[in-house]
């Protein structure tokens, strides 16, 4: 028999896959946001990374567990 604790106990409720990827999905909406934006030069030079990082933000946890 197996002592191991199932990894899903051990991940904290706000570490699980759905409410990161909806974090993920904010910042890639942020990114494109700031893209399409006409008004701020600052926001469009940001855009990209900003959308890049949640991008691989989003690779990342949807690894993580349930």
């Amino acid at each position: 028999m197996s002592d191991r604790v199932p990894s899903a106990r051990r991940w904290p409720s706000w570490l699980r896959r759905g409410p990161m990827e909806a974090v993920a999905t904010l910042v890639i909406g942020a990114g494109v946001f700031m893209l399409l934006q006409p008004f701020a030069l600052s926001l469009y030079t940001w855009s990209f990374l900003t959308t890049l990082s949640g991008t691989l933000m989003f690779i990342v946890v949807s690894k993580f567990p349930d």
